[in-house]
């Protein structure tokens, strides 16, 4: 048996390659996307991709499963647990087949059973493999999709609070519950392979390590700690990070079935003089780092640098407007991928930022500034300080005078900052607080943001506070 390790940081996406070598057939288990790096595994070992298995139909990325099976015709193995409401729509023209729990098929000598773990998603399913080409009579591991993380679990409330199905956070905690004591029944020596790592919205305090075993985590996994359903269910709804907007597309995307992307088509520059009507007509995301953004950029672009497209495009783009880039050239293919595994499917046109620079458009700008050079207007309350931070972040520590307004509500939130002074925008390094800054400019706010973020203020010793105590610089808790 072959097995390779796939890992998207940008997405904290980890999928699999499963190789019978005997058979010389492959199979990936939740596939991303782009399906490129598949592909050219596969040809190394020379091996053939006959089939796709998918644990649940994600929400955080678009499912590589129907390009693989339009693309080299590929069998999709997927679920066909939970309601009707989550049922896979694009099948028929696909050789595929519909799994139940207990369901057993083959990859060559390689076998493959199915184990419906609700909780997640109601139609969340595990596959446990055995090689027998090895000679094995039990099992090696069991791939968990978005069940079993290392160090954590899947959460239960993303249908409830992503994609608005109301009241099944609860029922997915139950759910989830009963899936954990069946997790427990498994051996100890089976290999964990889940669908994600640290940095994934989908669970709380996922693990960097890409795998583990059942025994460890029944060990150590806070979550798997629990013999009290009520306990349980109270500790998996707490505290668990902001639900991405764009999941409820995703969902939605991944069920009906994604578009088959095939080769793509490079984008031609538009010329500077079709920027103000990319403007009027859509979406402008500038990919500069922030102090070349902040040195001067085109009027109503908006900051997603390239390194936080993955996390924050979805977030902060209207999935129903046209998307235009102002980007470097090295850097417009890796954005052109990572948001189509977001599931925006079309940029409508590309402006070089040297392009836009000699036609002198880039005459917006916005100042940064040091804690030590804004700390006596924050503390008068002179001006505005938003803190875009996550919740949990804000939780451990944040400056007495701010106001929390996380960074992917901020679209909608602007109706709560006081316009009548200038704003102070604050994350924890300055890079977030960067893209805020860039979004209150275009809503006409006077902005300023603030340097190093609160790292930098704690460092300089100036007033922190949590949800209980009020501290100073390193006096304060962990933060």
């Amino acid at each position: 048996m072959l097995l390779r390790y796939f890992y998207d940081r940008a997405l904290a996406h980890a999928s699999y390659l499963v190789g019978c070598q005997q058979a010389k057939q492959a199979l990936i288990v939740d596939p991303g996307r782009d399906i490129g790096p598949y592909l050219d595994a596969a040809k190394r070992e020379g091996m053939e991709i006959v089939a796709v298995a998918e644990t649940h139909i994600h929400a955080d990325y678009v499912s590589g499963a129907r390009e693989l099976a339009e693309r080299v015709g590929a069998k999709l193995y997927v679920s066909d647990e939970g309601p009707a409401d989550w049922k896979y729509q694009y099948l028929s023209p696909y050789d595929h087949q519909l799994c139940k729990d207990g369901d057993k098929f083959q990859l060559g000598k390689i076998q493959f059973e199915v184990l419906h773990t609700p909780g997640h998603t109601p139609e969340s399913i595990s596959f446990v493999l055995t090689d027998h080409g090895g000679g094995a009579d039990k099992p090696m591991g069991i791939f968990t999709g978005d069940f079993i993380f290392v160090g954590s679990i899947g959460r239960p409330d993303l249908l409830e609070k992503a994609a608005g199905f109301a009241g099944t956070a609860e029922i997915g905690a139950r759910e989830l519950y009963r899936s954990v004591e069946r997790f427990h029944e498994l051996p100890d020596y089976l290999q964990v392979w889940p669908a994600h790592g640290a940095g994934s919205a989908c669970g709380k305090g996922l693990g960097a390590i890409p795998s583990s075993t059942v025994g460890y985590e029944k060990l150590f996994n806070p979550a798997l700690q629990y013999k009290d359903e009520k306990e349980f269910v109270r500790y998996i709804l707490a505290d668990q990070p902001e639900s991405p907007k764009y999941f409820a597309v995703m969902k939605r995307i991944n069920k009906e079935g994604p578009a088959v992307l095939g080769e793509q088509t490079p984008l031609t520059p538009l010329n500077a003089d079709a920027f103000d009507d990319a403007i009027a007509q859509g979406q402008v995301i500038d990919l500069s780092i922030p102090s070349v953004f902040a040195a001067g950029h085109a009027k109503g672009a908006l900051n997603i640098p390239a390194g936080m497209l993955a996390t924050w495009a979805g977030w902060l783009l209207e999935y129903n407007k046209p998307v235009y880039l102002v980007a470097q050239a090295g850097q417009v293919e890796e954005a052109l991928r990572v948001l189509n595994k977001i599931g925006i499917d079309a940029v409508d046109g590309l402006f070089l930022h040297e392009d836009l620079r000699d036609a002198g458009k880039l005459l917006s700008t916005y100042p940064n500034a040091t804690p030590e050079e804004l700390s006596d207007r924050i503390a008068s309350e002179k001006v505005n300080l938003i803190d875009v931070r996550s919740i949990g972040e804000w939780n451990t520590g944040h400056i007495p005078q701010a106001q929390h307004l996380f960074l992917g509500e901020l679209p909608a939130s602007l109706d709560q900052i006081d316009r009548n002074k200038p704003v102070v925008t604050q994350c924890q390094s300055g890079m977030r607080s960067s893209v805020a800054a860039s979004l209150l400019v275009n809503a006409g706010f006077d902005v300023i943001n603030l340097a190093g973020g609160y790292n930098a203020w704690n460092r300089a010793g100036l007033p922190t506070q949590t949800a209980s105590t009020s501290c100073h610089g390193d006096a304060c808790p962990s933060t």
